[in-house]
């Protein structure tokens, strides 16, 4: 059985120790913090009952008993196929923890960052086991949202890409490559699009952000829910992509084009948005809202995986 190591114990550490325990792999988790892994187990060990509950995991017990917390780092990097670190987001704080992996970890490990920004090669490029080194940026909630993007540097081995893609397959995740780095990646750079044309959108006074939430929500969200933007595209017009580029490129074009320059989340825009929105949710409400979003979306991941497969 593969032996997996998770370093650092926060939200997202906690999510991959939930999917690779529940897919079969023995975990070992750990936390520089005194205690941290310690508790991070006990809230693993919930969400594993709350999967179950939909049918996403068959014994959340059996997943529990494989997840261990480690006593250090050369305690949880032992024997393991791969690491996946979710250290801070910073420069400095991933040369320094890569550093120390490198040097701990067995020497065919394949060690991944789940860093949201930070391109591999800012972190790996002076280490002896360079060629072992990449990105597997998760989405979160990572146990309830698939996609994790491999995202390796220009020294990356091609072979440790692939072990890295069978092993997220395995754990039943959708891995998508990046032929080349670039910051933030996929998704963050297609989020980042949208949220600026939100801010504007609300800032300008057009909508308000909870019209803009409900055209995401029950518009453009149910449809990219089963297809992607190119998939759904060809749909719309009967020649397919080519076709839809030459009918409403030109407009499309128009209005990326307009688009106000500046910084469209700086102060003046995200006071008319919070005017609008009605103030910050307590703590207490944004726990409530957490939880019955991630039961939503562990419902709509137990329909995905009982729907048929699409046509081809």
């Amino acid at each position: 059985m593969k032996k997996i190591a998770i370093v650092g114990s926060g939200l997202i550490g906690r999510a991959w120790a939930t999917i690779f325990a529940s897919s079969g792999f023995k975990v070992a988790l750990y936390d520089v913090a005194p205690g941290a892994a310690k508790a991070a187990r006990a809230h693993i060990g919930k969400n594993l009952k709350e999967l179950a509950g939909h049918g996403l995991v068959k014994n959340p017990k059996a997943a529990l008993a494989r997840i261990r917390v480690a006593d250090d780092l050369a305690d949880a990097l032992g024997d393991v196929a791969l690491v996946q670190e979710n250290g801070p987001e910073t420069i400095t704080a991933k040369i320094a923890l890569f550093a120390e992996m490198d040097r701990l970890a067995p020497k065919k490990a394949i060690l991944a960052s789940s860093t949201s920004f930070i391109i591999a090669s800012r972190f790996s490029e002076n280490l002896p086991g360079r060629a072992r080194c990449l990105v597997a940026h998760p989405v979160n909630p990572p146990h309830l949202v698939p996609i994790v993007e491999l995202a390796p540097a220009p020294w990356t081995d091609p072979k440790v890409v692939k072990r890295a893609r069978k092993i997220y397959e395995k754990a039943g995740q959708v891995p998508i490559l990046l032929r080349k780095e670039l910051p933030g990646f996929v998704l963050n750079r297609l989020q980042a699009v949208l949220l600026a044309e939100a801010f504007r959108i609300v800032g300008a006074g057009v909508a308000s952000p909870q019209d803009v939430d409900k055209t995401i929500r029950d518009g453009l969200g149910l449809r990219w829910s089963f297809m992607g933007p190119f998939e759904t595209i060809e749909l719309n017009a009967p020649g397919g992509i080519p076709d839809y580029c030459a009918r409403y490129g030109p407009s499309l074009h128009e209005m990326v084009r307009e688009a106000p320059s500046g910084n469209p989340f700086g102060p003046e825009t995200v006071e008319a948005v919070m005017a609008d929105w009605g103030g910050a949710k307590s703590a207490e409400e944004v726990a409530a809202l957490s939880n019955w979003r991630d039961a939503r979306l562990a419902a709509l991941k137990a329909h995905k995986r009982a729907a048929k497969k699409k046509p081809r």
